[in-house]
């Protein structure tokens, strides 16, 4: 069982070793092909905020969601901390999200990529 697992790991290793001269390859994109021509930086960070612009539209869904909860429990304890659960839920979701924009616009400069702070 142990070998198994070395020679996975050797073979991921050396998979992990050939990545970079992947990535530095030179590659001319055919013609009509449509494909972006950014780097892939700018396609990464581009995907990354339509999945913030998502995580806020489902964020603001969920608060909404959570508040009319709390309105409707009426008196109802369990209801009132479902509602709750619900609401720090949406607030944690948010948190992440925020963290990830964070991160993203931190790896920007650290990259040296474009000066947005």
């Amino acid at each position: 069982m142990k070998e198994k697992i070395k020679a996975i790991v050797k073979f991921l290793s050396a998979g992990l070793f050939f990545v970079p001269v992947a990535v530095l390859a030179q590659f001319t994109e055919p013609g009509g092909t449509n494909l972006p021509r950014q780097s892939m930086f700018n396609i990464i960070r581009n995907i990354m905020m339509w999945l913030l612009g998502i995580l806020g539209f489902v964020a603001v869904i969920g608060f909404v969601i959570s508040g009319i909860m709390y309105l409707i429990a009426a008196g109802d304890e369990d209801r009132q901390a479902a509602a709750k659960r619900a609401m720090i839920y949406s607030i944690t979701g948010v948190i992440v999200g925020l963290v990830g924009l964070v991160v993203l616009f931190a790896a920007q400069q650290l990259l040296g990529a474009q000066n947005q702070f």
